[in-house]
């Protein structure tokens, strides 16, 4: 029997399993099932391949994932952040290099997981993960135009700035009809929410489009028209040609997908367990998605990971185990085996709607105006990540700005090394920062942070605060000696303030010095925690702890 630090979520938690959870788990599986059916068939499209492909990762790699995985709700399948290099491996190496490539992330994605060398992801740095994940998106948006408008293309080039010009060359071959619908489909998605929650408004978008296109015989391309439909019945097994000497080339790109899919079930996990107050377990979870994406590969699919919005979907429809990914996975067999002939139907231009709000989604736009606001670096780092994604490869992208990253922590690190006298100043000063002679009450709690502060080392604030139910209505977290903070670390702070106030508690900063302390104020901190509540020094910070326990707010009543 495997040791609880081995074991998949899945044994875990059937251990107390009974027919009320798995009736919550039942109704979740199939809302989060209809709800991956068009986004499974679109992301297969845009990444060059059969819908068909997409709809059996989902259904091989969402089944395993929860099966196997170490988080209690995770959702896996494929994703749009692998539209971009998908699409790029299948026109550079074709099919079978794009099967090799799955095949080498997964046991790249295995490695990881066993050695432990997943946890390394975290020491990406957010404008490195912001730029790339806008780069994405753009550039998935960019891969929807033609099918959104209808264009009378043969191919399209895969750069992004051959592609604009080719898009624009032949505009004047718009459809009318096919913009009508992809303009009715996100009308569809982005309204449904204000009337209902229950029904995904991608599959109401799905259905009526459909119907209308059929009803009025539409001069559209639909799936039949391109593809020859999806074929019913379970996905093959077919074992690849496995040739050595061509998999010298495909290492790079196995990397990449590699990094890209540890990156997102890792973030996709840790946004699960902010949903759920569950924890999850990177190793076994990292294992299972390189499982995961070697049976995608050995069944016609294509990479795999968790899936942010599908998780976040699954968890708010009750998810209570990973039964509710393994029923989901069930619910597109089923559809697979009962009802594919009907996809022949659905119109080109209704997924690239669907994939338009996808872009949107993921592509975290409301980050760029808080990196603006940080260190000239910071900005750099982001540009050039982002640019490069766009412009250039996403795995030149990583590469170059992991490196600028690096550059960066170096100097950060080095920025906080002095050497002054100590002066009468200076020890009067260090006297309003002391906790010596105090007592600390029980409805307060002190957290300090030793060291810099940087990407790599947030993932401590958030283990300190696993059980958060457990600490007291006010907690005061002191910088006196944090050294350095970079844009990762602000948003850690910045996510814990939000978890605390959530919980219904309050958090005070206090004794931030010279360059935390400019960072604080460039990113604007004080927006998210309170003005009042970041203060110089602890004398301040229990002043204001013991007002706030009182009831009262000094600063509502100064005048």
């Amino acid at each position: 029997m495997l040791p609880d630090t081995w074991s998949p979520k899945l044994l875990l938690t059937l251990r107390d399993y009974n027919s009320q959870k798995f009736l919550a788990d039942l109704i979740s599986g199939l809302t989060v099932g209809i709800v991956a059916l068009p986004l499974a068939m679109a992301f297969g499209i845009s990444s060059g391949v059969t819908p068909q492909a997409g709809i059996y990762t989902a259904v091989v790699a969402g089944f395993i994932i929860s099966a196997l995985g170490g988080s209690k709700t995770q959702i896996g399948g494929p994703t749009g952040a692998f539209v971009v290099i998908v699409s790029g491996i299948v026109a550079k190496f074709g099919l079978s290099g794009l099967t090799l490539v799955t095949l080498m992330a997964g046991v790249i994605l295995i490695l990881m997981g066993i050695t432990g060398l997943g946890a390394t992801v975290r020491f990406i740095p957010r404008p490195v993960t912001i730029g790339f994940t806008n780069g994405i998106a753009l550039l998935i948006a960019s891969t929807q135009i033609r099918d959104f408008l209808g264009l009378r293309m043969d191919t399209v080039p895969s750069e992004f700035l051959p592609k604009m010009l080719a898009l624009a060359e032949h505009f004047t071959t718009l459809n009318p009809a096919a913009i009508a619908l992809g303009l009715i489909t996100l009308a569809i998605i982005l309204l449904t929410p204000r009337v209902t929650k229950r029904v995904p408004g991608s599959i109401i978008a799905l259905i009526l489009t459909t119907a209308a296109a059929l009803a009025l015989t539409l001069p559209i391309e639909t799936i039949g028209s391109k593809f020859g439909g999806i074929p019913r019945g379970m996905p093959h097994f077919a074992w690849p040609a496995i040739n050595f000497s061509h998999m010298a080339p495909l290492i790079p790109a196995a990397f990449t997908v590699a990094m890209l899919a540890a990156i997102e079930s890792l973030l996709s996990a840790v946004v699960a367990d902010s949903m759920s107050g569950d924890r999850h377990n990177s190793a076994v979870e990292l294992t299972a998605q390189g499982i995961a994406n070697i049976a995608s590969s050995l069944f016609g699919g294509i990479p795999a990971t968790g899936a942010i919005a599908r998780t976040a979907t699954n968890i708010r429809s009750g998810a209570v185990s990973p039964v509710s990914g393994i029923v989901h996975a069930v619910t597109l067999l089923l559809i697979l085996l009962i009802a594919a002939p009907i996809a022949k139907f659905i119109p080109l231009a209704t997924l690239a709607g669907v994939l338009f709000v996808v872009a949107y989604n993921m592509g975290e736009w409301k980050e760029i105006p808080q990196i603006l606001r940080l260190s000239k670096t910071d900005i750099a780092v982001w540009a050039v990540t982002f640019a490069l994604t766009v412009f250039a490869d996403l795995t030149v992208a990583v590469e170059v700005g992991m490196g600028l990253a690096a550059l960066l922590y170096i100097a950060r690190v080095a920025e906080t090394t002095s050497v002054v006298p100590v002066t009468q100043a200076y020890i009067d000063d260090s006297e309003a920062h002391s906790l010596q002679g105090r007592d600390l009450p029980s409805w307060m709690s002190i957290l300090r942070i030793h060291g810099p502060f940087l990407f790599g080392t947030t993932e401590k604030l958030i283990e300190a605060t696993e059980k958060l139910d457990e600490f007291p209505q006010i907690v005061v977290l002191r910088l006196r000696n944090m050294t350095a903070l970079d844009a990762t670390g602000v948003y850690a702070i910045e996510t814990f303030a939000k978890r605390l106030r959530d919980s219904g508690r309050t958090l005070i900063l206090c004794g931030a010095r010279d360059q935390p302390g400019r960072m604080l104020t460039q990113a604007e901190v004080a927006h998210e925690i309170g003005e009042e509540n970041i203060l110089p020094n602890v004398d301040r910070a229990f002043a204001r702890a013991e007002a706030l326990h009182a009831g009262i707010d000094p600063d509502r009543h100064s005048s």
